[in-house]
């Protein structure tokens, strides 16, 4: 039907019409008899037709009811779990909403933060609208911390005995020395015959004058115990050879000495020796800064032989005349303070800590905070075992009542009571949040920036090809790579190893860690300490060894039919760690592996995948008929024989 029948017989629905007025109304004129009226009576059959609606007619339509989007708080920074908590979603969400974007799927974790833009753009994908949260100010948190007293009035104080620190290079005999001043022997007990902690001891000598001892141990491994010992000092013994002369840990003492501006006296040991020459050992230290009375100098140097104990009263008379000049003074009154030497974990007392007394007298009963935690001292003992009423400046005491173990170093302040010390303790440990997420957020902004950068640079030499052609030259690259000969791929992946560092004594662990720290060889071996504590190696950490790599627990079993065989599939979740197929997988049920093997399929939703990461869901079946069972762990495991030799030293 063309526009004019149309509009003609939509002009007979009207009747009794001026012709005039259908004449305006159509487009065209039109030629028709001349108009007679119609009978009264007659009737006019109209025939309603479907048009298109034209000016001046109006039709009602049906308007359907808008769904509102689903409203999504946002903020600045925030991160992946956040995001996906704030949408009622789950980690796998957000990570297939960031699919085809520039950001760093590999290194998606639920903690990594994401920039604004993702952070919309997560949204939108999802269906959703986004509006800022509203920012609520924070009230400023009260610090609640304690510390040290001002510097006491000089009425109070009293004479103190010296705090006197052996230092000096691995079997150059500090050990002996002190053993013969205290008339015991440690050394036969140590391991390798090697000092493996601090000790500290009172010696009272023939004349009545008292000093108190610390031991320190002259391992490279254990500097960072040698510049604590330092730092809780007032006079540092320095031990040399006289058949070996200044070595490399001699002059790492000095110049943790020389740092905590204490003053040194040279005991120059092994002098009963036929190759002994204490001349030599003098004039070697000259050249570190350290001057004999001999050569005009201000420091006292004692020829001695620990093992058969000449001159050791002589070199504790130097020790005691060096103190009386310093004029060594202490304050018995008010609240305590002092400083941790070492710390252990005894299975009769529980947390132990050996600690120096530095300002008032310390007490069963008193209550003491040391770093982030606290204790209501129940016992004291000395260095023979036996409880002592009560410490005062310069004493030596073993302290028995600690809620936690406080790491060797801390300083102890005394507080006025245990509400006092759980506000002290809860302030340091948010303090200590607080700072630890600046440090996080500082981390995240700079790999952002760097994986900015690393992302603009790979594409900058494909910026002028279309979008077609980038993504065949990347295809390209990626193919290249799959088809690397199996040597090739296990040169460009990281070699991995888990460390579990357990010790006697705190300092011992922390020393260890330190040397870790300085590992430098992660090209060659990714080395990774999983865990650290103190005490003797458990079953429980033997299990963490072993199990260490990614790991999965079962969450749920289902059976697949694939032709007419019904394949079982285990319904997982990663816990830590990364699933790759290409690695071995080994089941765990209990403490008992149920089996080994590899893995014939590995399914994140419904697609094939090569690995699953942490906190991501995932289907897997094996290349064995056996029975999944909740709470079963799935562990992957790579297999090498390569011995592999590292350029790292670890200086001993």
């Amino acid at each position: 039907m063309n526009r004019a029948t149309s509009l003609i017989r939509r002009v007979r629905l009207i009747t009794h019409t001026d012709p005039t007025l259908v004449a305006n109304y159509l487009p065209f004129p039109i030629f028709a008899p001349a108009w007679t009226p119609a009978p009264p009576l007659t009737c006019h059959h109209a025939r309603f037709l479907a048009t298109k609606q034209g000016k001046g007619h109006s039709k009602v339509q049906k308007v359907k009811p808008k769904q509102d989007k689903q409203e999504v708080e946002i903020k600045q920074k925030m991160t992946v779990s956040a995001l996906a908590q704030a949408m009622n979603k789950d980690f796998d969400h957000v990570f297939e909403a960031l699919l085809n974007t520039s950001v760093d799927l590999d290194s998606l974790e639920p903690h990594s933060v994401l920039e604004e833009q993702w952070i919309k753009e997560v949204v939108k994908r999802s269906g959703m609208k986004f509006k800022w949260a509203k920012l609520v100010e924070s009230k400023e948190r009260e610090n609640k911390d304690t510390q040290r007293r001002a510097p006491p009035d000089p009425a109070v104080l009293v004479s103190r005995p010296p705090v006197v620190t052996i230092m000096g290079h691995v079997d150059h005999g500090k050990t002996t020395l002190l053993d013969s001043l205290r008339k015991s022997q440690v050394a036969a007990g140590e391991a390798g015959g090697i000092t493996q902690h601090i000790g500290a001891f009172l010696v009272q000598l023939p004349s009545g004058e008292k000093i108190t001892f610390l031991d320190t141990p002259g391992h490279a491994a254990f500097s960072a115990m040698r510049a604590r010992g330092a730092l809780a000092t007032d006079i540092v013994i320095l031990v040399v050879a006289a058949d070996d002369g200044v070595m490399k840990q001699t002059i790492e003492s000095i110049l943790h000495a020389k740092k905590a501006q204490v003053p040194i006296i040279v005991a120059v040991n092994k002098c009963d020796k036929h190759q002994a020459d204490p001349a030599r050992v003098k004039q070697e230290l000259l050249s570190h800064d350290v001057v004999c009375e001999e050569y005009g100098g201000e420091v006292q140097a004692i020829h001695v032989s620990a093992l058969k104990g000449n001159n050791l009263l002589e070199l504790a008379e130097a020790t005691v005349t060096l103190a009386e000049v310093m004029e060594l003074k202490g304050d018995p009154t008010g609240l305590v303070e002092g400083t941790i030497i070492e710390s252990r974990s005894d299975k009769g007392k529980g947390p132990v800590t050996t600690a120096i007394v530095q300002r008032g007298t310390l007490k069963k009963g008193c209550t003491l905070v040391a770093g982030k935690t606290w204790a209501k001292v129940r016992f004291l003992f000395d260095e023979n075992n036996c409880t002592v009423k009560e410490a005062g400046p310069s004493t030596a005491v073993e302290i028995v009542g600690w809620k936690e173990l406080p790491s060797a170093g801390e300083e102890i302040l005394e507080v006025e009571s245990e509400k006092r010390a759980r506000e002290v303790v809860d302030w340091r440990c948010y303090q200590e949040e607080q700072d630890k997420l600046k440090e996080d957020m500082q981390a995240i902004e700079v790999k952002q920036r760097e994986h900015q950068e690393s992302y603009k640079k790979e594409r900058e030499p494909l910026a002028h090809l279309s979008w077609r052609q980038r993504k065949s030259a990347l295809y390209k690259a990626n193919k290249k790579l799959m088809a690397m000969r199996p040597s090739e791929k296990l040169e460009s992946q990281e070699l991995s190893l888990p460390l579990i560092v357990k010790g006697d004594v705190d300092g011992s662990v922390e020393a260890i860690l330190n040397i870790l720290e300085s590992y430098d060889a992660h090209h060659q071996c990714q080395m990774e300490v999983v865990h650290f504590g103190i005490g003797d190696v458990s079953e429980n950490d033997l299990n963490l060894a072993e199990t260490f790599s990614g790991e999965a627990s079962v969450l749920a079993m289902f059976d697949v039919t694939v032709g007419k065989k019904k394949v079982p599939v285990a319904g997982c979740r990663v816990q830590k760690g990364q699933l790759d197929r290409k690695m071995k997988f080994r089941l765990v049920r209990g403490r008992d592996v149920i089996w080994e093997g590899s893995l014939t399929a590995l399914k994140h939703h419904k697609d094939d995948v090569q690995m699953v990461k942490t906190g991501m869901e995932c289907g897997l079946s094996v290349d064995q008929d056996i029975e999944f069972r909740p709470g079963d762990e799935v562990v992957c495991y790579e297999e090498t024989e390569t011995r592999q030799t590292i350029s790292w030293d670890p200086g001993f």
